[in-house]
């Protein structure tokens, strides 16, 4: 139980993203956490909450570790990707190096991120942003590119654009190295008397893994995507464990973050009972 002295909640609070591409590490967590709340939202509100104290351990978009807030990395569980991730698209209806207006995904907070950097250092861009709502279409915004992130990134929009990237193949292309989508973190403390949550989530993680395809039958027709597609991106586009590769491409990805004023500075990436990163 939590000491309330401490600043703590007795009921340890967890959130989970609710897109396709994190059921793997979410199997069978709330048995495995009996005693803890496990709810599903939207990557950017995840990290609201946990920020806001609403959460103690959530799954947040990575670049959320970056923002100064002295959280750890409290599992090797993540969403990651080694080349195409499929469901992060970035949409344009100019040359790349026309682009002045972009549209952000209200879901993203790491993608948004991605897109930004890809662009001003491959083409020296620096778009004025604008929010597309979650309900929106690519259609209901006149900005030059668009970003999806998601399940609906995964279908094809109904206008056709000038180009396409995908942010994870993007990535790998140009750097060589993983792109870490989004990690478990815990505020500062958090689980020093939740030893349990960990080995949970990694537990959580393998049994998700090898159970992919039967998540690609339960998933698919909820999505109206078809099990060719959904067990092909469960299988072969996400990787769903932070190895020395992914943890390279973390560190990468938080310079360009830095060196493009999207980041703050000194900011240690801490994997609990792990070396620091870098």
């Amino acid at each position: 139980m939590f000491n309330r002295m401490a600043g703590m909640t007795e009921r340890l609070r967890i959130g989970g993203v609710s897109y396709l591409n994190s059921k793997p590490l979410l199997e069978d967590l709330p048995g495995l956490l009996p005693e803890a709340e496990v709810r599903l939202d939207y990557p950017s509100r995840l990290a609201d909450d946990l920020c806001a104290g609403r959460l103690d351990v959530a799954l947040i978009p990575s670049v959320e570790h970056f923002r100064g807030k002295n959280y750890e990395i409290v599992s090797d569980a993540c969403v990651a990707a080694r080349g195409p991730v499929l469901s992060v698209k970035l949409y344009t209806r100019k040359p790349w190096g026309d682009i002045r207006t972009l549209a952000l995904d209200q879901g993203s907070r790491t993608s948004a991120t991605l897109a930004r950097i890809l662009l001003a250092e491959r083409y020296g861009v620096f778009p004025d942003l604008q929010p597309l709502p979650l309900g929106n279409t690519t259609r209901d915004t006149d900005a030059d590119a668009i970003l999806l992130i998601g399940d609906r990134a995964m279908f094809t929009p109904e206008e056709p654009f000038l180009g396409t990237w995908d942010l994870g193949e993007e990535w790998f292309e140009w750097t060589g190295l993983p792109f870490v989508f989004a990690m478990w973190v815990a505020r500062p403390n958090v689980t020093n008397h939740h030893l349990e949550v960990e080995p949970a989530l990694e537990t959580a993680r393998d049994r998700g893994v090898e159970r992919l395809e039967q998540i690609a039958r339960r998933e698919a027709p909820l999505l109206g995507l078809s099990l060719k597609v959904t067990e092909k991106y469960l299988t072969e586009n996400l990787h769903y464990r932070m190895e020395s590769a992914e943890r390279s491409g973390l560190r990468w990805f938080y310079e360009l973050a830095v060196r493009n004023g999207l980041a703050p500075q000194g900011v240690d990436l801490v994997f609990r009972n792990l070396a620091r990163v870098g």
